[in-house]
């Protein structure tokens, strides 16, 4: 996709985007909006400058909508020249070339966006930022009058080149550290939300539990948030390191984290499996992250969890003994080998890409809604999937019950109806189980669905009307 481009390449790009500026302005009579990419040096078109110019495009259109402008045209045009686009605006030239002075001002990013405004009605046939009261724009570098740096080629291409890279890396890492943390918040509520599930809390009832309801959840879901940000934070500063490094610093956060928890909650333990589960995959999230965008693929993320965790946790379970045993999985690997979350943490949480996330997928592939989706794939978790917290409640005489009831379910039909649903709801709670395990294994795969989904403002832009403009 990178090519070096020559001097009389761009003269000529620039030239035919003149020309086609020409024929808006005289088809529409309204101010034509020119946008491309302040990018120095030889290579004009990458893949996150690519993502830069959707981001500025993504930016335009939220600024012309919160001004109430239509827009009545736009195009776009990504070649090895660069990227370019352009759209005309139903609104005074003036007020256009403000709104887009302060996009380039808002950020790194913003300075290496170049948004010109073409209008009949101004001076000289464009508007001009300082006529309008804006400052001239600094340089990249230094700050002074960037004109001026151009011109005497103050500084060195590849120097300018660092910076535009360093600028791409900084606000694409905070933009993709939000985005992760925030799917993760999405996943958790989508999980407590999602009813009947049995035995657990949801929105129709408490499940087995005496000492939580929905509330005490999203009271907790809420003071997590800040660990999300900061697994994948930890995640993308230690991508360079020794994966077993990374999960070192994920647990010490994650001790954090549980505080905050039990703080919000009153010393209740409603996510402390989820600071776990998700914790690590947020931060493999954010080792295999790149400017260019997030890594979509659970296989590859997942992959990656087990090379963080499996040296831990195997360390972990061997050195468990009936004496050191301090927690009921504790003591249930000691007495019957289950191996519960750290044996799904030390193979790269297998019931997620082999049983949670392809029973969401084909869920709702049936029409089925999400919440249908979540109850069906927490069903399908159920009778695969070993849970310590069945078999802590119910023994592992429970625990193979718990599997016999969700699979006959499955059996009958892929997405169950709620009416059996909340019969086999009802039948947990008489006897005190809770499927609190398969409950993180669906949180973590509604999160990879909706990170396949790629449902986020700015990372696609459809154009309006044309495809692109003419070479």
């Amino acid at each position: 996709m990178e090519r070096t481009v020559e001097l009389m390449e761009l003269l000529e790009a620039r030239e035919r985007r003149a020309a086609r500026q020409r024929e808006l302005l005289e088809q529409y009579r309204r101010p034509v909006i020119s946008l491309c990419m302040n990018i120095a040096g030889p290579v004009k078109r990458s893949p996150v400058i690519c993502r830069g110019f959707r981001e500025g495009q993504a930016r335009l259109s939220a600024a012309l909508g919160a001004a109430r402008i239509p827009v009545l045209f736009q195009e776009e045009k990504i070649a090895d020249t660069g990227c370019e686009a352009l759209w005309v605006a139903d609104g005074p030239g003036r007020q256009v070339k403000a709104l887009c002075a302060v996009l380039e001002e808002r950020d790194g990013l913003g300075r290496l966006l170049d948004l010109d405004v073409l209008d009949r009605e101004a001076p000289e046939g464009r508007w001009d930022r300082e006529s309008l009261g804006f400052p001239p724009r600094p340089c990249l570098i230094c700050g002074r009058r960037g004109r001026v740096c151009a011109s005497r080629r103050v500084h060195p291409a590849e120097e300018l080149q660092e910076k535009t890279a360093e600028i791409f890396r900084a606000f694409f890492a905070r933009q993709d550290r939000e985005h992760l943390a925030a799917l993760a918040m999405r996943a958790l509520l989508y999980e407590v939300s999602a009813a009947p599930k049995p035995g657990l809390v949801d929105r129709a009832n408490n499940g087995s539990h005496r000492d939580m309801d929905l509330f005490r959840f999203l009271d907790s879901a809420s003071a997590l948030l800040p660990y999300w940000l900061r697994a994948v934070e930890i995640g993308q500063e230690t991508s360079g390191e020794w994966p077993e490094d990374t999960f070192r610093l994920l647990r010490e956060a994650g001790m954090r984290a549980e505080e905050a928890m039990f703080r919000a909650t009153g010393g209740v333990n409603t996510h402390k499996g989820a600071i776990f589960s998700l914790g690590c995959v947020l931060g493999a999230s954010g080792r295999l992250w790149k400017p260019e965008g997030p890594c979509r693929d659970p296989g590859r993320i997942l992959a990656e969890c087990r090379a963080m965790a499996a040296p831990a946790m195997e360390a972990d379970l061997a050195g468990l003994t009936p004496a050191s045993a301090r927690t009921g999985g504790e003591r249930l690997y000691t007495a019957a080998g289950v191996r519960g979350v750290r044996g799904e943490a030390a193979a790269g949480f297998p019931s997620v890409l082999q049983t949670g996330l392809p029973a969401l997928r084909a869920a709702v592939g049936r029409g089925a809604g999400l919440e249908e989706a979540g109850v069906a794939a927490l069903l399908a978790l159920m009778a695969e999937a070993e849970d310590t917290n069945l078999a802590v409640r119910g023994g592992l005489e429970g625990q193979r019950w718990a599997r016999e009831q969700a699979g006959k379910l499955l059996r009958e039909t892929p997405v169950p109806s709620r009416q059996a649903v909340e019969a086999l709801d009802r039948a947990f709670i008489r006897r005190n189980l809770s499927p609190g395990g398969c409950a993180d294994l669906l949180t973590l795969s509604f999160f990879f669905y909706f990170l396949e989904e790629g449902d986020r403002p700015g990372e696609t832009f459809p154009c309006a009307q044309g495809a692109s403009f003419p070479s």
